[in-house]
């Protein structure tokens, strides 16, 4: 018999879903605007903490996207953006018809290297196109180095999205991912801490950006009583039956964290003096630990790993390939240092999911021993 499939990261349902996706029913409202919307944004503001404003998407990318138009990044300009991540953080900036500026990463958090951002915002400055954003991830939830990062965009004035998709819940001194740059990015894709199936959010600072993000999410409509369009809008807003399950899932938010941190924790343990090290928390940063990750000591070893658990049906998957060694951006302009490069080559994402049993947890551990004798 084959045994059951253990996968990376699935939904996790709280329960409590289908009440609220009842009452969008009731409500006659099955559309992108309702009450649902509304409550889920407004119990995110209250999650974040920190005086901001939330607009509900169907996307973390739409809201990266967003964000860079309501920056005002169009043809030509230049964005920087962090190499180690997904490619949902760069692509909005090919949407614009910018061109991406691929920054490398630092060892201690696996996120953009402060010093090699300063080189590359003088670097291209120099060149006579000063990057218009600089596009920050926080990458399988743990936090970037956000002081530091955001004092050199400060000292060269250029606007900071944070590109928090991966890190709802986690904290960097005392303050909530999502809510450290100009803008924030979420997302609640079906992989995510909880998931609204698919969707995302913007992140602003004032009820007037707000305003506009959600102008530009409905087709961008003037105010007249006929379709007029004076600029160019997207169909971005999130449904409303999708924000009621945002809203069952905001419930169980800290238990989703606090599982996903335990799983951390037991592998941590169980598997200390192996041959791979895990990526730990830097002083006064609490990172959700959305996936946990091994660093390997050679290639060789993380694909004996990863085609153990495989052979066993247990997922797992590499570190993310840079955005600079994927094809599609192979001209493009990149600041290396080789670190991003050697985590994808040594890097494994080990199954995460909140809903992860013990004896999921004693089969994985037990596979990965295995395939180290």
């Amino acid at each position: 018999m084959n045994k059951q499939k253990i996968y990376l990261s699935p939904p996790h349902l709280s329960g409590s879903e289908l009440k609220y996706i009842k009452d969008a029913f009731a409500s006659g409202w099955v559309a992108p605007v309702g009450q649902q919307i509304d409550f889920f944004e407004a119990e995110l503001e209250k999650v974040l903490n920190h005086n901001l404003k939330v607009v509900a998407l169907n996307s973390g990318t739409a809201a990266i996207h967003l964000a860079l138009v309501m920056l005002g990044v169009k043809n030509g300009d230049s964005v920087i953006i962090q190499s180690n991540t997904h490619i949902a953080s760069a692509n909005p900036i090919l949407y614009l018809g910018a061109k991406p500026i691929f920054v490398d990463s630092e060892k201690n958090t696996w996120n953009i290297d402060p010093e090699l951002l300063e080189t590359a915002i003088v670097t291209e400055t120099k060149k006579g196109k000063k990057p218009k954003a600089i596009v920050v991830v926080h990458l399988y939830g743990m936090p970037a180095k956000m002081d530091e990062i955001n004092a050199i965009a400060q000292k060269y004035n250029i606007p900071v999205v944070e590109d928090a998709a991966e890190a709802l819940g986690s904290v960097y001194h005392e303050q909530m991912c999502g809510t450290l740059g100009d803008y924030g990015i979420l997302s609640f894709n079906g992989n995510k801490i909880i998931t609204t199936s698919g969707g995302g959010a913007l992140v602003t600072k004032t009820k007037e950006n707000k305003e506009r993000a959600i102008f530009l999410a409905t087709q961008a409509r003037d105010d007249a009583p006929h379709y007029q369009h004076s600029q160019i809008g997207y169909n971005y807003r999130m449904s409303n039956i999708v924000a009621g399950i945002g809203r069952g899932q905001m419930e169980v938010l800290n238990d989703r964290v606090k599982a996903r941190r335990a799983n951390f924790d037991f592998y941590n343990k169980q598997l200390a003096g192996l041959d791979f090290t895990f990526l730990q928390e830097p002083e006064n940063v609490f990172s959700n630990r959305w996936l946990t990750t091994i660093l390997t000591d050679s290639f060789e070893i993380r694909e004996k790993i990863r085609l153990t658990l495989d052979k066993e049906n247990i997922e797992s998957r590499p570190l993310w390939k840079p955005m600079h060694l994927q094809p599609v951006f192979e001209d493009e302009v990149v600041y290396t240092n080789g670190v991003s490069e050697d985590l994808f080559n040594r890097g494994l994402c080990l199954p995460s999911g909140s809903n992860l049993s013990q004896l999921d947890l004693n089969r994985i551990v037990k596979a990965i021993k295995q395939s180290l004798n």
